[in-house]
């Protein structure tokens, strides 16, 4: 195996991994839409100022988001998915702006776990062409055969 392959291998299973990590934090978001809508309902009005969301917005919100996120996790669409997945932690990062404030009331400094996850979103989509390991169909869709 030459160098080039090797290094390819290692940026498709590091960007593999990315793809894992950050699913599985945004499926847990998308998660707590279905099973408390209220909760996320309260996060819309408090970190958005989107007031008067009810339930049926939130699990319609939780369906879209769980489509993209199925999408971003087999590596669909990745300029589509991983842009959409980027912007949406994006400003979900920046809305909380008033939590880096003030860091060690409450469980503050939970929120800047946010930011190196949003460099990982970032990474995503700026490295998408090289994340190779995507679903197989898809990739063989995509890219036509010489």
């Amino acid at each position: 195996m030459n160098i080039l392959n090797k290094d390819s291998t290692r940026i498709a299973l590091a960007l593999l991994l990315l793809r894992l990590g950050v699913f599985v934090v945004m499926v847990m978001w998308t998660l707590d839409k279905f099973i408390r809508p209220e909760h996320a309902a309260a996060v819309f009005e408090h970190f958005y100022g989107l007031a008067g969301f009810g339930i049926t917005v939130v699990y319609a919100l939780a369906i879209a988001e769980s489509i993209l996120l199925i999408g971003f996790l087999l590596g669909v669409a990745p300029r589509l998915t991983y842009g959409a997945v980027l912007v949406l932690h994006g400003i979900s990062t920046l809305s909380a702006y008033q939590q880096y404030l003030h860091p060690f009331n409450s469980n503050n400094l939970l929120f800047f776990a946010a930011w190196p996850m949003l460099a990982a979103c970032f990474t995503l989509y700026t490295l998408r062409d090289l994340d190779i390991w995507r679903f197989y169909l898809y990739s063989k869709l995509a890219k036509p055969t010489v």
